[in-house]
């Protein structure tokens, strides 16, 4: 299972075709440009063993999840439509609130964030075990959003919208992101035992996402700045 189709689907792909995986589940929190801009560059795509179920629920109402991808991967953003893709394309549509059950044993849990357009939060129930999706989301300031809360009760991870911190926020109100130092705060009062710090600002070196890691780590231990490439077991 993929969430978002960013720049390291194209990574993730080629990882799944090594790996001889033929079924891929990709949900989409929303359709903003850092969200999908790696789809047209995911192999799995063009390869006729493979079967890839699309799922979205932004557009409830507005767009199917067929019309939306159809629209991005076709001339003139790109050189060629769908119809090239080889593999078994699924797409399906649902709508926030509803319970995904994608394989036997998981249960996904759908939430409306607050995000420019609409977006969507996952919870993923497995074994006992769970994780909260918070991708994209603007906070009110002193207000804790009872979404956010729900989704994050009790979480084994928790991956929360870190972009900006709070002396940021002013600025940059209406750009639909939030910090982590709400984000901490929203994690204790849930119970969540662990909490990633996603969504970093492309402007941010590492050095101050390292010095942003402290300070989330030192507000609530079971923070951390989440890496390309990263594994984290549950």
């Amino acid at each position: 299972m993929l969430f978002d189709a960013g720049s390291g689907l194209r990574e993730a792909g080629l990882s799944l075709l090594a790996d001889g995986v033929s079924d891929v589940d990709l949900f989409f929190s929303h359709c903003h440009y850092d969200h999908i801009i790696g789809l047209p560059f995911f192999k799995a795509i063009y390869y006729p063993s493979i079967n890839v179920n699309i799922w979205s629920g932004h557009l409830d109402g507005k767009m199917s999840t067929r019309e939306m991808v159809e629209q991005f991967i076709s001339p003139p953003w790109f050189p060629v439509k769908t119809d090239i893709c080889q593999a078994t394309m699924n797409f399906r549509d649902f709508h926030a609130g509803q319970i995904l059950k994608p394989h036997e044993g998981i249960e996904i849990r759908t939430f409306t964030l607050n995000h420019p357009g609409g977006a969507i939060g996952y919870r993923i129930e497995w074994q006992g075990r769970s994780i909260a999706l918070i991708y994209d989301i603007e906070h009110i300031p002193g207000s804790y959003d009872p979404v956010s809360l729900e989704m994050m009760r009790g979480a084994d991870l928790v991956v929360y919208d870190c972009t900006y911190n709070e002396d940021e926020m002013q600025r940059f109100k209406g750009f639909g992101h939030s910090t982590w130092e709400h984000g901490t705060e929203l994690a204790k009062m849930a119970g969540a035992k662990r909490f990633a710090l996603f969504h970093h600002a492309p402007s941010r070196t590492d050095e101050q996402l390292a010095e942003m890691e402290a300070q989330a780590e030192a507000a609530f231990p079971g923070a951390f700045a989440a890496r390309d490439n990263q594994t984290v077991v549950i």
